[in-house]
């Protein structure tokens, strides 16, 4: 019975994971309530540590330089690892490009192009 009930718990949560999966966010550009929504186990007093550490020492240049900031562990590292960006635009800017319609160029003809004079 109790292995039952372990089996059952042991998939619930393996199907409800996906659901806590981190939203990718660029840690260089993202304001502390953005990272805090962004990142798991990152509150928003995580997240304002995050922002004014970058304020003060500069952009991060890699991921492991989170960990300087106090509460910013390896396992914090590890669980969002895919979600943080150091560079690009991140999520939100993302989802703006993909609202706005990208238009093509227009390729010149040779009939538009002044013609050369002898």
């Amino acid at each position: 019975m109790f292995r039952k009930i372990a089996a059952i718990v042991g998939l619930s949560l393996a199907f409800a994971m996906p659901a806590f999966a981190a939203t990718a966010v660029n840690v260089n550009t993202a304001d502390a309530e953005t990272l805090a929504k962004s990142l798991d186990g990152v509150g928003l007093s995580k997240a304002k540590a995050i922002v004014a550490y970058r304020e003060e020492h500069g952009p991060f240049k890699s991921v492991d330089d989170l960990t300087q900031v106090k509460g910013i562990g390896q396992a914090t590292l590890q669980h969002n690892h895919d979600a943080i960006l150091l560079s690009g635009e991140g999520a939100k800017a993302e989802a703006d490009a993909a609202a706005k319609p990208k238009r093509a160029k227009k390729a010149k003809s040779a009939a538009s192009e002044p013609a050369a004079q002898d």
